[in-house]
């Protein structure tokens, strides 16, 4: 008599074992139908799962988030189900779920087009309407190799090889097509109806450039088809504002081949860089920060000690020199704790807060760089605090609210905040895990903000927080992060005297807000679509002659608002006003002022916005007064154009 406790609490008692989708039809025949899969204790299973035992079971349904997860895991299986109907000779790989969607890797000979794409959705929708039920048989490791083989899916049989002996595997069947897969998965494939599939790439093999290169087919699929058609919304606006596009089109920055995955800084590029730092220096000044700078080149015994040579190597840029091996640092931790260590400290002098603008290098593989969103050489607005356990709540609290403050003044508003707990490998004792995990707990608390819990997902040395702000077209970016390091100070020697006299090693948190500048400045650049906030803009004002008879006072008013910090141009060209005006604007400077003889008798400007609105005439002065409230006030950061 199986006692099934449901999601609410509440409980039903079954005389015989009971299928989970027995369970949602005894619920209402509504919760029935919309079903997908189901939790129990936790673990994600099929609809047609038999309950023997007493269980915690949650339903699925494309509500939720695990149900889109299933309905696209899915739909990656139907993806490769057709493939292999319409191409017989490909053989399939792997087809994992992704955010917003799914992929399937191909070893095809073939290669697919745009036009395949659309034969090979016309096709999954044949067999969605088809409805044919996806059924689940287990088979041991030996027999699942043998299975593949016999249809020459060579690769299946070669991800079975690297599976660990003993370990049941399960396939799902559906018509003619059978996969390997964990599961769960929809009923039928009738379940499956509102999908798209976006684009093709290629792809390695195991991600290594060493190994074949496949054909990845990209797609994403949703509930219903009212939200399918707002994501392709939601892509093709997102398409507009690709900061490589942007990036161009505003000459802020370029990527060539003879230095892949590093960016190369424009004029304009550098001062919404030099914008950004400045403002974070500042804010890290007001939070007592000390800002330090380390080598950009460490001996490779260092890495050895802290440990990231083991962990750590095959992301890592080495270079020898007089016999020795030198690294190029991947990360700054281990040099701020060198800084740390240079001198004795007592508890009075903690918490000690320092903090790099560091330039790191790491290896990521030529595939996966994407502008500058995913580089090797960036930038990290870094900082690590030395303090007391006792401390530790009011550290972190203290930089939740410099973060949603930071956040707040670039134009986010919504942060999503996840709290990662011990795992099962750890360092350190319980009890220190405990008072960590309360800290952080307590932080978030304080700061009255709402956060999921992650369990086992912190880090061996420590738990952490991490903050993922949200654009205005709703995408997710983490960039954020505290994390608690029991670990690397003790490794590295890191010690204060304690108010009793003894040593004592501190508690080191690694933080940073911003993340990756390059990154997070791409990110900038496509919420706003360019159009940046008077404060951020790289040029701020341009000044335009209707004549030349202006030109002289047009530069008299140029050099009158650079000397009040404002970032401004002059446009002298002898063109017609309207053509500097259109071309000005396609640049996105906020603000356009347009002198010609009245405004030169009365030492006045017209002013005018990007946007096309006509503030009128002003004196120099009051304009200056203007732009200064504005720029102090971050005002005008929403993204609400374009």
């Amino acid at each position: 008599m199986p006692l099934v406790t449901l999601a609410d609490g509440s409980q039903r008692t079954f005389t015989d074992a009971v299928s989970v989708l027995d369970v949602a039809r005894s619920i209402s025949a509504s919760l029935g139908k919309s079903a997908l899969a189901a939790l129990v204790n936790a673990t994600p299973v099929d609809l047609s799962y038999v309950l023997t035992e007493d269980a915690h079971l949650t339903i699925i349904t494309d509500r939720d988030a695990h149900g889109l997860e299933v309905l696209r895991h899915s739909c990656a299986h139907l993806l490769a189900m057709a493939v292999k109907q319409l191409f017989p000779n490909v053989q399939v790989t792997i087809g994992p779920v992704i955010d917003d969607g799914f992929y399937y890797d191909f070893a095809s000979e073939h290669p697919f087009t745009p036009d395949d794409l659309l034969v090979i959705e016309a096709r999954m929708h044949e067999l969605a309407k088809a409805d044919y039920p996806l059924t689940r048989r287990v088979l041991d490791r030996e027999a699942a190799i043998a299975w593949f083989e016999g249809l020459g899916e060579s690769y299946k049989a070669e991800i079975i090889r690297s599976i660990a002996e003993g370990e049941p595997l399960s396939l799902y069947r559906q018509g003619d097509f059978e996969d390997l897969c964990r599961g769960p998965h929809v009923p039928s494939t009738g379940r499956l109806k509102a999908f798209k599939l976006t684009r093709v790439a290629g792809a390695f093999w195991r991600g290594r450039s060493d190994q074949a290169v496949l054909q990845r087919i990209y797609g994403t699929c949703w509930a219903n088809q009212k939200d399918l058609d707002a994501y392709l919304l939601r892509i093709e606006e997102a398409a507009k504002r690709d900061h490589r596009k942007i990036g161009r089109q505003l000459n802020l920055f370029h990527v060539q081949e003879e230095a892949p995955g590093s960016v190369f800084w424009h004029p304009h590029g550098w001062t919404l860089w030099q914008t950004i730092e400045q403002y974070m220096r500042q804010r890290l000044q007001k939070e007592n920060y000390l800002e330090i700078r380390t080598p950009q080149v460490v001996d490779k015994a260092l890495w050895v000690r802290s440990g990231h040579w083991d962990n750590y190597r095959e992301n890592m840029y080495v270079t020898s020199v007089e016999e020795r091996d030198f690294v190029i640092k991947p990360m700054n931790c281990p040099c701020h704790v060198q800084v740390f260590n240079h001198g004795l400290h007592s508890y009075r002098d903690l918490p000690m807060r320092l903090a790099e603008f560091g330039s790191c290098h790491r290896y990521e593989p030529s595939g996966a760089l994407h502008g500058i969103m995913r580089v090797r050489g960036f930038t990290q607005d870094d900082a690590h605090i030395f303090c007391t356990q006792n401390q530790m709540q009011t550290e972190v609290s203290d930089f939740i609210r410099l973060l949603r403050e930071v956040y707040h003044d670039f134009g986010f508003t919504q942060i999503l905040y996840k709290l990662s707990l011990r795992p099962e490998k750890r360092v350190g004792d319980d009890a220190l895990w405990d008072k960590a995990e309360q800290a952080l707990t307590q932080a978030l608390q304080l700061q009255g903000v709402e956060f999921d819990l992650q369990p086992g997902e912190g880090a061996f040395y420590g738990p952490k927080i991490e903050f993922t702000l949200k654009d205005c077209l709703g995408r997710l970016w983490q960039c954020g992060t505290i994390q608690l390091d029991f670990f690397l100070p003790e490794r590295l020697g890191a010690t204060y005297v304690s108010e009793q006299g003894d040593r004592q090693v501190p508690v080191m948190l690694h933080r940073a807000v911003l993340g990756s500048f390059e990154r997070f400045i791409g990110i900038l650049i496509e919420h706003f679509a360019g159009w940046f906030p008077l404060w951020l803009a790289p040029v701020q004002v341009a000044v335009i002659n209707i004549t030349d008879r202006q030109a002289e006072y047009a530069q008299l008013v140029v050099e009158t608002l650079k000397k009040s910090g404002i970032r401004c141009i002059a446009d002298l060209r002898n063109e017609k006003i309207g053509l500097k005006i259109r071309e000005l604007t396609l640049q996105r400077i906020p603000y356009l002022l347009v002198v010609g003889d009245r405004e030169m008798e009365t030492g006045a400007v017209a002013v005018r916005t990007r946007e096309g609105k006509d503030i009128g005439q002003m004196s120099v002065d009051s304009l200056v007064q203007r732009l200064t409230v504005e720029i102090a006030s971050k005002s005008g950061v929403q993204a609400e154009r374009q």
